[in-house]
């Protein structure tokens, strides 16, 4: 499965607000998408909870999987974005 790897952007890494921000975009395209931290398992990016469980503070690189390259962009894109900021 293709796949990219970004640094987290947010401020406090990937808590509530980020979380369902890129749990949100991935829902409404119905693909799969998994999002891992180095040595960790993929968790299910459509769910923000499971998302959140990767503790992924700024900085924590993390790689991004999805069969669409345009959504695995668009993603990784969100991830590396600061999404605290308003």
């Amino acid at each position: 499965m293709p796949s990219k790897t970004v640094a987290v952007g947010s401020a406090v890494g990937l808590h509530a607000r980020p979380a369902a921000i890129i749990a949100d975009a991935v829902t409404t395209s119905g693909a799969e998408v998994t999002v891992s931290c180095a040595g960790g398992a993929p968790v299910d990016a459509g769910s923000a909870l499971m998302l959140m469980t990767l503790g992924a503070a700024k900085g924590t690189e993390v790689t991004v999987c999805c069969q669409d390259p345009a959504l695995l962009e668009r993603i990784a894109g969100l991830i590396a974005g600061d999404l605290d900021a308003g």
